[in-house]
């Protein structure tokens, strides 16, 4: 809905989101099957004038599980272990004049070109509380934007660190080993960075091709873990979230061609915490459109120059060394179905995705997938064998 006000305009938009989940299979620490969330998302812009913009987002929640915060208050910072009732998703305000735009404040910010996975996009975490099903975290930074013809300079500050959110303890997310169930289970309070993070992207557009040199210096969103043993009834592993310094140095490209576009992202990450890895990780991927069919198809990699860490949870180098791909097809302008799998390289971890979406109506909206993971204990994806689900969304949107 957009309201004229004057000089001035006011546009706002949102759902009503019921998401089911059903799976067939119990958890070592998890015995429940039937986990039902209600998601209510409301988003708006004021335009103040043609140079000045307040941008803000809410979302209210409620589960069945027990992932959800049962406190009705506002977050501003999404850094709570279980997502909050009520968060402020988006609140900034924008300024722009000529090729120069300033965004300040609580803002979503997306780095790379690759669709299957983004090694360089180090502003944009999320909340894995579902490993299969996240959605992104909004960042407090402010954000320098300048375009000139085929070049664009990006630099952001972060000066309040936003982790992404892990699964919890106590739910299936988590995959422990069966061997923890003998042990109780507690996390330490986590130590958060103290110091801003800062990055700066270049893209170049030229005739044919686009690519991109991209810097970050800060924290991982990610964690490692540091493990401790208590053996005083009842024996007890402790558990605490470490965010190390890390420091990126990445690149990606895309390059159309007659038959498929070619896209490619890579990113070299060093760090001077002792349990942090250095390591590259890298994406090549081709995608093609052919009627109202969309393939995406591509491999991800890894290669590792000095290992240390121990435990950690980290589910874009889970899924490196792994082949990824999507097909989607628009049935017609109401109905879409869309499949999606990801196979390791040595065989020992599957994911399989199958789709079906309809609209009804202007307003309303109907999602029915089945999720299918395999794959050996050890594997990323081999250790949610037991998460096959099947999953029903009904979305109201106004």
């Amino acid at each position: 809905m957009s309201i004229a006000l004057g000089a001035q305009s006011f546009t706002q938009r949102g759902f009503f989101e019921i998401r089911n989940f059903a799976f067939p299979q119990t958890a070592p620490n998890d015995s429940g099957r039937l986990v039902s969330e209600q998601l209510l998302r409301w988003e708006a812009t004021w335009r103040l004038n043609p140079a000045l913009q307040l941008n803000a987002g809410f979302d209210a929640r409620f589960d069945s599980h027990r992932q959800f915060e049962r406190a009705w208050r506002l977050d501003w910072a999404d850094r709570r272990r279980q997502r909050p009732a009520i968060s402020a998703r988006r609140l900034s305000l924008l300024a722009h004049k000529g090729g120069l735009t300033f965004e300040g404040g609580r803002q979503f910010i997306r780095w790379g070109k690759a669709d299957i996975l983004n090694p360089t996009d180090r502003f944009a975490p999320k909340d894995f509380l579902n490993v299969l099903t996240t959605d992104f975290l909004g960042v407090t930074a402010v954000r320098g934007t300048y375009e000139r013809g085929g070049e664009t300079l990006d630099i952001v500050v972060q000066p309040v660190f936003t982790p992404s959110r892990t699964p919890l303890l106590n739910q299936r997310w988590a995959a422990l080993p069966e061997e923890a169930a003998q042990f109780a289970l507690r996390e330490a309070p986590v130590q958060y960075p103290k110091r801003a993070a800062a990055g700066a992207r270049w893209n170049h557009v030229g005739d044919g091709y686009e690519f991109s040199l991209s810097f970050y210096d800060g924290f991982n969103h990610l964690p490692v873990y540091a493990a401790s043993l208590t053996l005083l009834p009842p024996p007890t592993i402790v558990f605490q979230r470490i965010h190390p310094q890390m420091r990126m140095y990445g690149g990606d490209a895309a390059v159309p061609t007659r038959w498929l576009t070619l896209k490619g992202e890579a990113a070299y990450f060093t760090s001077t915490s002792p349990l942090a890895d250095n390591y590259v990780l890298y994406v090549i991927q081709a995608e093609r459109q052919r009627g109202e069919w969309l393939f995406v198809g591509g491999y991800a990699g890894e290669t590792v120059t000095e290992r240390r860490v121990q435990i950690d949870f980290a589910p874009d180098r889970g899924l490196a060394k792994t082949f990824l791909g999507r097909a989607s097809y628009n049935i017609d302008p109401n109905r879409s179905i869309a499949f999606e799998s990801a196979v390791r390289q040595n065989g020992k971890g599957f994911y399989g995705k199958f789709e079906y979406t309809q609209a009804i109506g202007a307003h309303w909206r109907v999602t029915a997938a089945a999720n299918v993971l395999r794959g050996a204990r050890e594997d990323f994806l081999g250790q949610y064998r037991r998460n096959s689900n099947l999953m029903l969304v009904l979305r109201y949107s106004f």
